[in-house]
């Protein structure tokens, strides 16, 4: 099984939300139905943007809470590395 380490956007350079899953797409969608976390209800956080995955579930533990910690700059260099136009990720997981 792997686990998902990811991070969700309402806007690009706007709210965050980093959160972690052993189902991505079930997990990406209870958020995109606004009942995945009332953070992001609240600022209407649902694009995926960043994806990370990890086979040790201590190894996405310690990832989520370090992601957690960081500036939101931070945050936005690490997605722009590997998404730099904040394109929603949610149509490519479900392939």
């Amino acid at each position: 099984m792997s686990y998902a380490v990811y991070i969700l956007a309402n806007k690009p350079l706007g709210m965050t939300y980093v959160g972690i899953t052993n189902d991505i797409a079930r997990r990406t969608y209870e958020h995109r139905e606004g009942f995945g976390s009332k953070f992001c209800q609240k600022f209407n956080i649902k694009h995926l943007v960043y994806i990370e995955f990890f086979e040790d579930p201590t190894e996405a533990i310690a990832c989520e809470k370090r992601l957690k910690k960081w500036h939101k700059e931070w945050k936005f260099k690490l997605i722009e590395s590997r998404n730099p136009h904040w394109e929603d990720l949610y149509e490519k997981i479900l392939w």
